[in-house]
């Protein structure tokens, strides 16, 4: 293996300590090549193999961050004269033209189906978001065509990248299995449901805890809500009264929820984007041992392999919900079984352990 490949990964949004960046690309590859990472606002040091190189800048008010933050991302990364410098964010494709001048090759890592994503943007008015959407569509396939390779995390994705791109990889964001050992089956409770994740109105949130308010459960959230008012809206319903909500929190307390969880929902809304997309909170769910409360889109259905640890529903009725949480509860020992056969799956199909040998043999091939 070549030890003295020198790869670097740049973003100006992601946080220090990103899942997949750090915990998956990066610290797993470290093994095999020389591993940098440059990330915004954080601390220069080398930790678990990768050498990370920071620098102070704006990040949260979006017309300064794609200009000063990415031409600070660009300057630090020349510096550390890479073979290959994978892009984690749309707003980096403006310097893979420098970074190419240099003698690198550059990949872009495309963790969304972005102009699907940006008709989902709440803070984006709703006349505005088709034009957007077509513009950067535009400008991203001026860009990738340029490009050395293209990484992403759903075959659709990867199908789109396909016709601007000759060199196309498809790297699911699934979970490691070191951060999900085999789960306590005595723990488990068919009567304690789990959501995790951005607790956004287009991912279910209401739906989800209006069906708790007649059942003899409880619901465990974990997240951030985007929307204050429908928080509080919530947050006064006879329903939350079923609700044990954490905030957001780290992956030590994600672990703790999970391990006392029966069932994990995910209940998107019927959007474009989500209708194909790979939520990392489902594969999480499976490495759990938790059987799955799922949207009924044909994707998840395929994915869950026709109902061996999943139950489908529409995710915009609250009833249906509901009354599948109610089954979840009252058979106790089906749900615990469901939730063996996700255990299964995990380990079979759906561990980042497999992902990365296809990572590895991409950059290699570069």
């Amino acid at each position: 293996m070549p030890k003295q490949l020198r790869i670097c990964h740049l973003t100006s949004v992601h946080l220090d300590g990103d899942i997949r960046i750090f915990h998956k690309m990066a610290k797993t590859m470290a093994q095999d090549f020389e591993l940098h990472l440059v990330v915004p606002n954080t601390t220069t040091r080398q930790q678990d193999g990768v050498h990370i190189h920071s620098f102070t800048a704006e990040t949260q008010i979006r017309s300064k961050r794609m200009k000063h933050t990415v031409n600070e991302v660009l300057k630090v990364g020349l510096a550390i004269q890479a073979d290959i410098y994978q892009l984690h964010d749309p707003e980096l494709l403006r310097i893979a033209p420098q970074l190419q001048r240099a003698g690198a090759k550059v990949i872009f890592d495309s963790h969304e189906d972005v102009p699907k994503q940006i008709m989902d943007k709440f803070w984006i008015p709703w006349v505005f978001r088709k034009l957007i959407s077509l513009v950067y569509a535009r400008y991203e396939k001026s860009r990738v065509r340029q490009l050395d390779g293209i990484i992403s995390v759903t075959p659709g994705i990867c199908a789109r990248f396909s016709k601007m791109n000759q060199k196309v990889a498809l790297v699911r964001n699934f979970p490691l299995q070191a951060e999900f050992p085999n789960p306590n089956w005595n723990q488990k409770n068919s009567q304690h449901f789990c959501y995790i994740g951005g607790l956004y109105e287009s991912r279910g949130i209401r739906e989800v805890v209006m069906a708790m308010k007649d059942l003899d459960a409880v619901l465990h959230l974990a997240g951030t809500f985007d929307d204050p008012l429908l928080q509080a809206e919530l947050e006064s319903t006879k329903a939350w009264q079923k609700v044990r909500f954490y905030g957001q929190v780290g992956r030590e307390t994600i672990q703790e929820i999970l391990q006392q969880c029966s069932v994990g929902i995910v209940t998107l809304h019927p959007t474009p984007s989500y209708k194909e997309a790979y939520p990392i909170k489902m594969f999480e769910y499976l490495a759990a041992g938790c059987a799955v409360l799922a949207s009924d889109f044909p994707l998840y259905r395929n994915l869950l392999e026709d109902n061996t640890c999943g139950v489908f529903v529409d995710p915009q009725n609250e009833a249906e919900i509901a009354h599948a949480l109610q089954d979840f509860s009252a058979q106790s020992e089906a749900t615990l079984k469901m939730g063996q056969l996700a255990r299964k799956l995990f380990e079979a199909k759906y561990n980042w352990e497999m992902e990365a040998q296809k990572l590895r043999e991409f950059y290699i091939s570069l």
